[in-house]
């Protein structure tokens, strides 16, 4: 009974791991961090977030990215859309209610003005973690090197246009005067006068006053709803699973007794 019971524990008490990717060099309330994406928290349950990112999404973000592997009917049911709201305002082009979240960019005229095909982002969440596309969606920064005039802390390099300029406005790479830290962790301090010593440090993101049409809290915001739509859309049935799941592990608490108890009728024969 004893390894049954430690069996069981394990089994319910195993971390379960998501899919991730280290982010690049952001800011902290510490400074600059390696690897260290900005958490978020998803709320699958909060549908007003949903519809917001929603309505982001596909005015921002569709025209290259598709959702192929969901259908604008599951979403407008999930997230408590009217379908003649959710088709006046959320569908464009020939599109049907009931089709496949597909666009109409094709891949050769895509890979050539890009360099790649824009990917689907259906599973991205599920791919790279929520922390993660969260701070890519906040890490665009003006980079006159690039072709498209922009880059991004998280992925280096990348391809794609900084489509969120407007709303969140134009973002640099700049440097400050940071403390200096011990290898205790403490602050360095001069060892004559006391005060606090300090170095330059480059790479913190700074957005240009006056350039975007939100304040930074109303992007972050906007960021975490669309974080949360796409969080959705890589598993539209975690609600339901989540809420099944309990009665899954109630039953499994109770047919745990039921085969203790059995288990002991059984041993009363042998002996």
């Amino acid at each position: 009974m004893k390894k049954f019971l430690l069996i069981f524990a394990i089994f319910f008490s195993f971390p379960i791991f998501s899919a991730g990717a280290g982010c690049g060099t952001l800011l902290s309330d510490d400074g600059l961090q390696e690897g260290v994406c900005e958490h978020v928290e998803i709320d699958a349950n909060n549908k007003a977030s949903l519809q917001r990112g929603a309505k982001l999404y596909m005015n921002y973000c569709f025209a290259c990215h598709s959702l192929k592997y969901g259908r604008y009917k599951r979403v407008a049911d999930d997230l408590e859309i009217p379908y003649d709201i959710f088709e006046k305002n959320l569908m464009f082009g020939e599109a049907k209610i009931g089709d496949l979240m597909e666009i109409s960019m094709q891949e050769k005229d895509s890979k050539a003005w890009f360099g790649a095909p824009p990917p689907d982002l259906t599973l991205e969440v599920s791919l790279h973690g929520a922390d993660w596309v969260y701070s890519y969606l906040k890490s665009f920064y003006t980079d006159e090197a690039r072709p498209l005039g922009v880059n991004n802390k998280v992925y280096e390099n990348v391809g794609m246009p900084n489509v969120l300029l407007d709303l969140q406005g134009e973002q640099r790479s700049v440097c400050k005067q940071v403390p200096m830290y011990a290898e205790n962790g403490g602050l360095k301090q001069d060892p004559l006068t006391g005060e606090i010593l300090t170095q330059e440090k480059c790479g913190f993101l700074e957005v240009v006053p006056g350039t975007g049409l939100l304040s930074p809290e109303e992007f972050d915001q906007s960021m975490v709803d669309l974080t949360n739509f796409l969080a959705y859309m890589s598993d539209p049935i975690k609600e339901k699973r989540e809420y099944i799941g309990k009665y899954v592990i109630l039953y499994l608490l109770i047919l745990l007794v039921l085969s203790y108890l059995l288990y002991r009728e059984f041993k009363k024969d042998v002996h």
